[in-house]
């Protein structure tokens, strides 16, 4: 798709367009949802400037891939318009995010108990993404409260978010960065 024009004026007043030109206010909770999946993919942007060459940064730029997707089938009212295939995810996403995630956990030592975001720059970025992704969670779920959402979205957002929790493990766990274990302090 070529960009001819970056401006168009048409939302000045606070209102954009869905696919397929169906208005609504900037203020809406379907705009809420996919502006916090984009959001959410700016933060996986940063993170794989700071991952080196290899299967986690490729997996990332596919996760941002598939954002893609999942941003246009929540900028569509499926009660106006019809969904284009570009609002579709790939059959085998989520497994693929599943297996990922197994694969890593076994290289990982047991767990410690709840443990505080942190570690090297690349592993607190991965929180980030993580608790930008558990946000988008939370706005698709509002959105899928009134309206037409198929939950495979749900699924793989909820999914993506457990697998940025253990990339941050294995990034900390990888560079020799010991994790730290949430303390009660209220005793």
């Amino acid at each position: 798709m070529k960009i001819t024009k970056v401006y168009t004026r048409t939302g000045d007043k606070g209102e954009t367009s869905l696919v397929g030109g169906v208005r609504i206010k900037k203020s809406d909770i379907r705009l809420e949802a996919y502006g916090t999946v984009d959001e959410l993919s700016a933060h996986l942007g940063m993170l794989v400037a700071m991952l080196q060459e290899g299967e986690e940064r490729d997996l990332v730029i596919r996760v941002q891939n598939n954002l893609f997707n999942v941003c246009t089938h929540l900028a569509t009212d499926q009660s106006q318009t019809p969904l284009y295939p570009s609002a579709h995810l790939a059959d085998g996403e989520i497994e693929i995010l599943e297996r990922r995630i197994d694969e890593l956990m076994k290289q990982l030592p047991e767990r410690q108990g709840f443990i505080l975001p942190g570690g090297v720059p690349a592993a607190c970025q991965a929180h980030i993404c993580r608790t930008v992704c558990r946000r988008a969670e939370r706005r698709i779920a509002a959105l899928a409260e009134v309206a037409q959402i198929d939950p495979e979205m749900q699924q793989y957002v909820n999914r993506l978010s457990d697998y940025l929790f253990v990339l941050a493990k294995i990034i900390n766990f990888n560079e020799g960065k010991s994790e730290i274990v949430w303390q009660n302090v209220c005793k």
